[in-house]
Order: structure tokens, then sequence, then C-alpha cells
């Protein structure tokens, strides 16, 4: 690592990529989630979300869906958080019919 480089954790990705999110840069949000597997990191539960609500930011299904794909992969589909945010996402992208499966797979 050069002097003067910062290698982030997971937990530091996530604060970036929240901030992205919550300030609406959810493109910025989108190619910050790239490069965090860029660098070989595992995105987690939290990850996830902010993707996600990044994906419902922009109206892109076909992203999301993508993102949902490496949801399931990673086995964090169950998770409430990830689940409510696919939801979301589904909803405000149009696709109401995916909207109601996640709806009807979450936990009660």
């Amino acid at each position: 690592m050069a002097p003067g480089t910062v290698q982030l954790n997971i937990l530091g990705w996530n604060k970036k990529l929240r901030k992205y999110v919550k300030d609406g840069q959810a493109q910025k949000a989108m190619q910050l989630f790239q490069q965090i597997q860029q660098e070989g990191m595992s995105p987690d539960t939290f990850t996830f979300v902010q993707a996600i609500n990044a994906c419902a930011g922009l109206g892109a299904l076909e992203e999301g869906r993508h993102v949902h794909e490496q949801i399931i992969q990673s086995g964090c589909e169950s998770d409430v958080f990830v689940g409510n945010s696919l939801v979301d996402m589904y909803a405000k992208c149009g696709s109401i019919e995916d909207a109601w499966k996640m709806f009807k797979k979450m936990p009660s």
C-alpha cells in the first residue's frame, strides 16, 4: 500500500455508500457499489440495502434485479432490512408483481 493510502473496510465503504444514497446521488452510489466489489470486498446486508435503495432512486429495475441475484447468492435475502428494501425498490421501479412476491417471502 502506498504511503498515505487508506484502505477502507466494509464499514467504511458502507458509510460512504449510505451518504451517497442519502444525498440523492444514486448513480455515484452504484459506481461505489461496483468499486467495492472490484476491490475484493464482500458486500454485507447494509451494503446490499444501500445498493437496492440506489436502484430504487434511479428507477433502475434491471440493475436492481442484478443486485437481487447477488443478494440471493450471498444468502442475505432473508434479512428483514434487505427484504424491505427489495419490496420498496420493485414497487418504485414499477414491478408490483415482484414487490408482492418479495413481500410474501418476508418473515412475519
